[in-house]
């Protein structure tokens, strides 16, 4: 039992989702302090206030934290872009790059008559038997 234990912890997926969690939250952590010391001054010195969550207004005697609310969408869209820009762009490049193979060798063909795909070597289409010319 322990042997089983051992192999399901040394599992490529378990310990890459580990170390996923752990990348993530240091990701976190990075995008927070993004948010909190370089672009929530940059909200105070267009709205005069040092945070958004302070915005309200009432109806009645019901208060709309409004600001809240736009705190959250900005966090929000700031963490989207940065994980965009930051790990999606450059693993697409990565990908894009590692996809420049030369294109494999072709093993069939398509019949010019009956447009059917054929085996290179044929002779003759199994479909409509039109004969390929010998090129």
């Amino acid at each position: 039992m322990i042997q089983e234990f051992r192999q399901f912890l040394l599992r490529g997926n378990v310990v890459d989702l580990a170390v996923a969690v752990v990348i993530g939250v240091a990701f976190g952590a990075v995008v927070d302090s993004l948010v909190g010391n370089l672009l929530t001054p940059v909200i105070s010195m267009i709205f005069g206030e040092p945070s958004l969550s302070s915005m309200t207004f009432r109806i009645n005697d019901s208060v709309f934290g409004y600001g809240a609310f736009l705190d959250s969408v900005f966090s929000f869209v700031t963490v989207a872009a940065a994980v965009f820009f930051l790990v999606v762009k450059p693993v697409n490049m990565l990908i894009a790059r590692s996809r420049t193979e030369p294109p494999a060798d072709p093993t069939t063909k398509k019949c010019p008559e009956c447009l059917s795909v054929v085996p290179l070597e044929a002779r003759r289409c199994a479909h409509c038997t039109v004969v390929f010319s010998a090129a």
